[in-house]
């Protein structure tokens, strides 16, 4: 997939991937997104996901829908996916649609990767 929207790394058993667009919101992209991040959950040894949202600035509802997907699809495989560094804007948007509920948030990483029992230094 040379054409990839997204950045992916292992540590541990843990598939971190960030999102190297800062706008998530045309349909065509959002598939792609979709397409490649099922495709990481449908790996039987990817269980556990930390989606970075560092480079992020604006998300559309779409997008909300391929989260719930992978989530969906990461908790079948008794595996879980967090989240990190979202602005605050975009933390306002899981909070509206509830799916702060859903998700577990981290400031960073490193915190997130720790939430997995990963200490990196």
């Amino acid at each position: 997939m040379a054409d990839t929207r997204l950045l992916v790394t292992d540590y541990a058993g843990v598939t971190v991937v960030t999102f190297q667009d800062n706008s998530i919101l045309d349909a065509r992209q959002i598939d792609q997104i979709g397409r490649e991040l099922y495709e990481l959950a449908d790996k039987k040894d990817k269980r556990k996901f930390i989606l970075d949202f560092s480079n992020v600035r604006f998300l559309g509802s779409q997008t909300l829908g391929v989260l719930i997907n992978l989530h969906k699809k990461a908790a079948a495989g008794k595996g879980e996916v967090v989240l990190c560094c979202l602005r605050k804007d975009l933390l306002k948007v899981f909070k509206i649609t509830s799916l702060d509920k859903v998700f577990k948030f981290f400031n960073d990483d490193a915190s997130a990767l720790k939430h997995f029992g990963v200490h990196v230094s």
